[in-house]
């Protein structure tokens, strides 16, 4: 039997919120064609789909985030 996904208020919140900042971030790597900030789109916008803990979630998307500012060319 299929787990049904976490549907807190703070998960979805989190999941709109980087999952946005992923979309950005991959059509600006996609139309610059450069790799880094594409797959750290797709990294953001997968990630919610995956972590259950709010902390967590809002950690990592944090993380990811910055690495966006951190590792650009």
């Amino acid at each position: 039997m299929p787990v049904m996904p976490v549907l807190s208020g703070a998960n979805l919140i989190g999941g709109l919120l980087f999952g946005s900042i992923g979309f950005v971030a991959f059509i600006y790597g996609k139309r610059m064609h450069v790799w880094k900030p594409m797959f750290l789109g797709i990294a953001l916008m997968a990630y919610p789909y995956f972590v259950e803990n709010d902390i967590a979630l809002f950690a990592i998307g944090a993380v990811g985030t910055a690495a966006l500012f951190l590792f650009r060319d």
